[in-house]
């Protein structure tokens, strides 16, 4: 397989370096990378004569250019920019004349994905999205099971990642900017369950803050009761020891399924697959995206009746 040109936008975000190791474990090139943060050390790891940009406007002036000189031209964008950039960096990637590789989630408002697939179509380039956990062996295994059943299932989903002072300060701690609790650490699940469950049937919020919200959704397959939390006193047991312990289960019919490990590598499983045109588009992110969206207008809903 020929190797592609990568640009990369969000180089000093949390997520980077997976994408970074992806791009470089399935045999590509990194030729520019783009952050107003300059904590970007990430690079001389793989790719150390990436040019870097701090200005988006620097940044996209160089891929066009790129782009003009037609060998240099670079073949795909990776974005892993804040949530409420990702429309806008999808777009920057397909007018530049890239595909755009886009984290989770894609867009915050179902809308979005109806423009972007008209802009798909009017540049002939491709949205992906990284959706790792269908990649996960694990869940693979539970999603055969349920195909194989006929049984209304019963689930229940815990995530609680504690977070510190400084979430509520970031930009994830804004909920127009990213879509709150559900869809910072929630995401990845919510396409879990609908890419095993079916299609959804309904969303009812329980409860909604800040650090917290939970509630149930009816599935084709299945009614799973959630909740998700950064808060270190949701823990079970709250110590010096297991505040920053993530705690994550899954029980589907009361049986514990495990899926704490096996993430190494996951990303660069999904960019193989774009890389021979058989990743996750625009489509696939629908149902978790509406999802969302609803769960959020309930989030505000419920925000509004407490005020």
């Amino acid at each position: 397989m020929e190797m592609n040109n990568f640009a990369l936008i969000g180089a000093a975000g949390f997520i980077a370096p997976r994408h970074i190791k992806a791009i470089h474990e399935t045999g590509n090139k990194l030729v520019a990378a783009l952050d107003p943060h300059d904590s970007v050390g990430i690079l001389d790891r793989w790719f150390p004569d990436a040019a870097y940009f701090r200005e988006p406007e620097r940044f996209d002036r160089y891929l066009e250019k790129c782009r003009r000189q037609g060998d240099g031209a670079v073949d795909y964008v990776s974005i892993c920019s804040p949530n409420y950039l990702h429309d806008a960096h999808i777009r920057m990637a397909l007018r530049v004349g890239a595909d755009a590789i886009c984290e989770k989630p894609l867009v915050l408002n179902p809308w979005n994905l109806d423009a972007l697939r008209e802009l798909e179509s009017e540049t002939g380039r491709k949205v992906w999205t990284i959706l790792q956990l269908r990649e996960h062996p694990t869940i693979i295994n539970l999603k055969q099971q349920v195909e194989g059943s006929s049984k209304h299932h019963t689930v229940n989903l815990t995530y609680i990642a504690p977070r510190g002072n400084w979430y509520q300060y970031s930009w994830k701690g804004d909920f127009e900017k990213s879509g709150g609790i559900a869809a910072n650490i929630g995401v990845h699940f919510f396409d879990m369950l609908h890419w095993i469950f079916g299609k959804r049937i309904s969303v009812e919020l329980s409860e909604a803050s800040e650090t917290t919200c939970a509630g149930r959704l009816q599935f084709e397959n299945a009614e799973v009761d959630w909740l998700l939390s950064i808060d270190p006193k949701r823990l079970p047991r709250c110590s010096s020891e297991t505040r920053n312990t993530a705690l994550r289960t899954l029980l589907v019919d009361d049986e514990v399924i495990d899926f704490s490990t096996g993430f190494e590598g996951l990303h660069s499983t999904v960019y193989q697959k774009i890389l021979e045109g058989n990743g996750f588009g625009i489509e696939d992110t629908r149902d978790s995206i509406e999802t969302l969206y609803e769960i959020g207008m309930q989030h505000n809903r419920l925000e509004a009746a407490h005020d």
